[in-house]
């Protein structure tokens, strides 16, 4: 487990305001920025943007030679335990009939793919592998909120003790900068538009100066109306675009002051630790589903003994009924 507490930087708008007014900015821009409530987190740790990061973020598994993300451990590197074969053959046999039954349905694949520059939004489309790689990686990794004490608690179980812990991390790393990301996106966008506008003034305000100083260069000992009035008009739009430019530079150090204000901060309580042991329940598990298996062939075989008998029974009470 990982314990976080949510925290969020309380500088007020006045506190600001007086700050930017020391080096001569104008705060005339609003500061004020909704919050997203951690009450939404665990909704980020259970969408399957978040999952699917993790199924493909690299882990140690005793089994492999270097670090493997969960997706190719138990596509190319695990295989079938004792566990997933009498489960096959016992409580899911009626369903691997079914799906032996069923037609494969091909993969869903999207028009216009990688290349195709259309950047508007896409839904998520899994294989079938994914999506049940990913309903099991949403019960092993949950985020529980405690209204009360104001505290994150991030549970994970895993099948080794370092894996565990190694997800356990990821999870942690990417829900804070998944926050970040939902908390600043709104700020980052004006702060990359600003920063353009201020490289531009910056570009424009450096090249009048240049030729505001080869004009009076070219001057220098020459009386005349012509050159006169060239350097005044050079002037001019120099001061528009200086004046501009300065502007621009009090819009840039605001819109980061605004970015940094937006960004949250995961104040990590109990940090991840290497369990001592598996965290998970697959030797209580499989023998719960043994057990089943085995009630449930017990069965089978008692009926398949008794029913004739029961048939047999049944059609003496009908013949005495009609006599």
């Amino acid at each position: 487990n990982s314990v976080m507490v949510p925290q969020m930087n309380s500088k007020s708008n006045s506190q600001l305001s007086t700050l930017a007014a020391l080096a001569g900015m104008d705060m005339g821009m609003d500061l004020t920025a909704k919050d997203l409530s951690p009450l939404v987190y665990p909704q980020i740790v259970n969408s399957v943007p978040f999952r699917r990061e993790l199924l493909y973020t690299p882990l140690h598994y005793s089994k492999a030679d270097s670090a493997v993300s969960t997706y190719t451990y138990y596509k190319d590197i695990v295989k079938p335990s004792v566990f997933s074969i009498i489960k096959k053959y016992t409580i899911g046999l009626p369903f691997t009939i079914l799906a032996a039954l069923q037609k494969e349905k091909p993969e869903i694949v999207l028009p216009g793919g990688e290349g195709s520059g259309d950047d508007a939004p896409k839904p998520v489309v899994l294989s079938k592998a994914e999506a049940k790689m990913i309903k099991m990686m949403g019960e092993s990794v949950t985020l529980n909120v405690d209204k009360k004490e104001g505290t994150l608690t991030l549970t994970v179980v895993g099948i080794e003790p370092i894996q565990t812990a190694e997800l356990a991390l990821a999870a942690q790393n990417l829900l804070q900068t998944e926050i970040t990301r939902f908390r600043t996106e709104k700020a980052a966008r004006d702060l990359a538009y600003i920063q353009g506008r201020y490289d531009e003034c910056k570009r424009e305000a450096e090249s009048l100066q240049s030729q505001l100083a080869s004009a009076r260069d070219r001057s220098q000992g020459v009386v005349g109306t012509t050159s006169s009035l060239q350097r005044e008009r050079i002037q001019q739009r120099y001061n528009v675009a200086n004046a501009v430019y300065t502007d621009m530079a009090k819009q840039l150090e605001q819109a980061k002051l605004q970015v940094k204000r937006d960004t949250p901060v995961l104040a990590i309580v109990q940090p991840v630790t290497v369990p001592m042991k598996p965290s998970n329940s697959r030797a209580k598990t499989l023998v719960v589903w043994t057990f089943l298996g085995f009630v449930l062939a017990c069965g089978w075989v008692l009926a398949k003994g008794y029913w004739p008998k029961v048939k047999e029974m049944f059609a003496k009470k009908e013949e005495e009924e009609a006599a």
